[in-house]
């Protein structure tokens, strides 16, 4: 089996533990995840982003984006230090991300913050139709508001919510234009049942794996930063929930996760 860890942030799970990329990629190779996205959150760490996944060109690609989260920081400046990096047209950077919306913190969800988190959502999905670039996306009690954005944009490439955690009827409105849903260690949890159920009734080709390396832990690794070799907690979980042969899931999600996110799909 091979796995595509489909959404982390190594550089910040390289700072905490104190390793390598190399060492961490590695690692994560042993645990059969070959392949690793990288996602950016401001401007601020495109560049070390860009950096670390060079450090393993065989194994790692890379997206960048302005995260809502950080939109107090995020200027007009930034979108275009991102316009003109996307332009370089570098065949490890396969996506823009990470972007989306966020409405579970209030601090960026002031009716200011709110019409600026539009804005640079909007603005960085006309990027990825300019430069025919997959979406890799945050949605945290956002669903629906940015559902309403991916329907008028039309990408041609599409993407992945993130670390999904809705209902299956808003996962089916995702899948039905086109995206993918992400999925990590909320699975792994008995009590997320709304989440365990929607991942069960999904196509098993509209599902990714991801870590969200060192965010997001599985279950039994509570408090600890989370890394990408955990991705097989997951997908044991994800295994208990299907109907198909552990092999096939595999085999499917690898597909998935290449087809939207390998380097310039031909890895």
């Amino acid at each position: 089996m091979r796995f595509f860890d489909t959404h982390t942030h190594l550089d910040y799970l390289s700072e905490s533990l104190n390793l390598s990329i190399s060492t961490l990629v590695e690692n994560a190779k042993q645990a059969q995840v070959e392949r690793i996205l990288i996602v950016a959150v401001f401007a601020e760490n495109f560049a070390k982003v860009t950096a670390c996944a060079k450090e393993k060109p065989e194994n790692l690609v890379y997206g960048l984006g302005l995260h809502p989260l950080y939109i107090k920081q995020h200027s007009i400046q930034h979108l275009d230090l991102l316009e003109n990096l996307l332009s370089q047209k570098d065949p490890q950077c396969t996506a823009i991300a990470e972007i989306g919306l966020e409405k579970a913190v209030a601090e960026v969800t002031t009716e200011k913050l709110w019409k600026k988190q539009c804005e640079f959502l909007e603005a960085q999905l006309a990027l990825a139709k300019q430069f025919a670039l997959p979406v890799n996306l945050h949605s945290r009690k956002s669903h629906d508001q940015l559902y309403t954005f991916l329907k008028k944009v039309q990408l041609p490439q599409t993407g992945v919510v993130h670390g999904f955690s809705g209902s299956y009827e808003q996962a089916k409105r995702f899948v039905d234009l086109g995206y993918k849903i992400g999925i990590g260690g909320t699975i792994t949890y008995a009590r997320a049942n709304k989440t365990r159920e929607t991942i069960r009734r999904l196509p098993l080709e509209s599902l990714l794996l991801e870590t969200d390396s060192p965010d997001m832990p599985v279950f039994g690794f509570q408090g600890e930063p989370n890394r990408p070799e955990r991705l097989l907690v997951s997908f044991r979980s994800l295994c208990e929930l299907r109907q198909e042969s552990p092999q096939f899931i595999a085999d499917t999600i690898w597909q998935n996760s290449n087809n939207l996110f390998s380097r310039q799909n031909k890895l």
